[in-house]
């Protein structure tokens, strides 16, 4: 006979501590989903952390929960998260052993039946979002009903009634946005901040730098909430220059090194390190490419030490192919919230996927810039983006300039810093190392101008100018 598997409910399901009873609702069930409960807390147990942090993130709190046994689960997982993620069910059952309360939410059973409940976090977004749906209905049901009560026991004083009625059920509607506007005592003490450390280091750079001199002294480094663009026309050198800063900023020569996420939406991660391994080892990639490099050879032993130096850098590449501009940031967002990133470059913005295709062109490109300029901003930390220029520079012989930002004149809106690599005139196909043009067309809050760096071809790399 085959046997008949019950699921567990969790103590007090019918009279959860989270929400008034069933007679609060006059005789109707409030708003909820046991199962979307469960999954949500299995998603939670089953990455040790990504779901708690975009819990966190969502301002999901255990009141969210309906039932008083998940309010305790979540509550203990926050717990545990915030002290030291990651969190296993180990982990769990032991707080809440300790905290008295594992027979509270049902014991062991219960705790094993939710961790298995789902096999993947792949939904995750979509039950956290059920879960604040219904609490939010929920507790608007209470806000209204409420209302409703005071309404036929009104005894004048309209204003004032109106008034509380607002406030209450701004309380509830408050945490779905982010709190914008600030006074600016707050701004202006984080700008005198700024200054003092500014006159302090006199003339230190304050941002991510480079590695490239003239152009650190331009910017003093890439600053926090900027987008810097950079732009040239295909195959001119904008991932290898774009992989040598964020190689400057992982292994700097000075300073602790600056934790990096590089998005590569047109090369794979293995091609991207084999370039960074042959750029920093000195090693000519098509001899390595062609077998022709001796095997006892010295550039060997380099690539074996560069590889150790890169394997312990804090570079991450995400080379996921087909983002819209709405998946990259939620991915940043993930990794932000487990190695605190002080720069993304991502390579490069015309290929990310448009979230309506249906929209123009324009319009899908201006859509991607602001999510960029928007991330810098939210995670708080510079964003390298490189951009394809239109052909009208090579048309008409002369240098790039902002108008040649190719498919939408929102990129030059949005950006901070706007950088752009054309190759020198006269160079051809031979060349070993040539002096490549850098041109700061734009720079919001600093000055603009040209400068040269050196490209060696032959291990694709740029290094400082030298006459």
């Amino acid at each position: 006979m085959a046997e008949t598997v019950t699921a567990l409910s969790p103590p007090h399901a019918q009279n959860p501590g989270g929400g008034p009873g069933v007679s609060a609702y006059s005789g109707r069930t409030p708003p909820h989903s046991f199962e979307a409960e469960e999954y949500l807390l299995s998603c939670c147990l089953l990455d040790g952390g990504d779901t708690i942090a975009r819990c966190l993130e969502a301002k999901l709190a255990p009141a969210a929960f309906y039932h008083s046994a998940n309010q305790i689960i979540f509550e203990k997982l926050t717990e545990l998260y915030q002290k030291s993620p990651p969190v296993a069910l180990e982990m769990l059952i032991e707080e809440l052993r300790t905290a008295k309360q594992l027979e509270a939410v049902g014991g062991m059973p219960y705790l094993m039946q939710v961790s298995a409940r789902i096999p993947t976090t792949a939904q995750a977004v979509y039950f956290i979002e059920k879960v604040r749906e219904l609490s939010l209905l929920r507790e608007l049901i209470k806000v209204t009903t409420s209302t409703v009560e005071q309404c036929f026991s009104y005894q004048g004083g309209l204003e004032e009634f109106i008034d509380r009625v607002e406030q209450d059920i701004f309380r509830v509607t408050q945490d779905r946005v982010s709190d914008a506007a600030r006074p600016m005592k707050e701004p202006t003490r984080e700008a005198m901040t700024v200054i003092n450390k500014l006159m302090m280091k006199k003339g230190e750079k304050t941002g991510v730098v480079s590695g490239f001199k003239d152009l650190d002294d331009l910017t003093f480094g890439f600053q926090k909430q900027e987008m810097i663009v950079l732009a040239a026309r295909p195959s001119v050198g904008k991932t290898s220059l774009a992989l040598n800063i964020a190689e400057s900023a992982v292994l700097p020569k000075r300073g602790d090194p600056v934790p990096t996420l590089v998005f590569s939406l047109e090369m794979s991660s293995s091609q991207l390190a084999l370039r960074m391994l042959c750029a920093r080892a000195r090693v000519n990639m098509t001899a390595l490419r062609g077998g022709t490099l001796p095997k006892q050879a010295p550039e060997q032993q380099r690539l074996v030490e560069v590889a150790d130096e890169l394997s312990k850098s804090p570079l991450f590449i995400d080379d996921s192919g087909h983002l819209t501009i709405m998946e990259l940031r939620a991915k940043a967002r993930r990794l932000y919230s487990r190695y605190k990133l002080g720069l993304i470059v991502v390579d490069y913005l015309q290929l990310l996927s448009p979230g309506d295709p249906a929209v123009p062109r324009e319009q899908q490109v201006a859509e991607a810039s602001r999510g960029l300029k928007a991330m810098a901003k939210e995670l708080d930390l510079p964003v390298l983006v490189l951009s394809q220029l239109n052909r009208s520079s090579e048309k008409e012989n002369r240098t790039p300039r902002l108008s040649d930002l190719r498919e939408s004149g929102s990129i030059e809106q949005d950006a901070d810093v706007v950088l752009m690599l054309a190759p020198p005139k006269d160079a051809d196909e031979k060349f070993d190392a040539a002096g490549y043009d850098l041109i700061v067309a734009k720079q919001r809050n600093g000055p603009i101008g040209d400068l040269k760096l050196t490209f060696l071809k032959h291990i694709t790399r740029f290094e400082n100018f030298a006459q």
